[in-house]
């Protein structure tokens, strides 16, 4: 069985692993690996999540984006309709964030911080 401090480290690799990862959650997350095997990293390890808590898109700002001149410059003309519908779906279907790669692992380390901080 997996310790959390594993778990999360396979959701950080895959966070920095995607696309949309921002700068700032891949240097934190490059930063909280290479402590993550090092007992009393408990600030660190706040200032990680207080990070991926500031980049991690609600669901309302994804929709806010996409419907949005920026949103069209970004995706193009077909792909920020099929963006904003996608969006839309997602919380209609009660998602509560983004769906993208780097959030749906943000999402996973965020659900697990408390169990994460008892362990640093």
């Amino acid at each position: 069985m997996m310790n959390v401090r594993e778990e999360v480290k396979k959701y950080v690799e895959e966070m920095m692993a995607a696309a949309s990862c921002s700068k700032e959650a891949r240097a934190a997350g490059e930063k909280w690996l290479a402590l993550a095997d090092q007992d009393g990293s408990k600030a660190e390890t706040r200032a990680f999540i207080k990070e991926l808590e500031a980049d991690i898109m609600p669901i309302e700002e994804l929709i806010a984006f996409v419907d949005s001149p920026a949103g069209a410059q970004v995706f193009g003309e077909d792909g920020v309709k099929k963006m904003s519908a996608h969006a839309h779906e997602l919380k209609d279907n009660g998602s509560e964030f983004c769906d993208c790669g780097a959030c749906t692992a943000a999402a996973e380390i965020l659900a697990r911080k408390d169990e994460l901080l008892a362990a640093m």
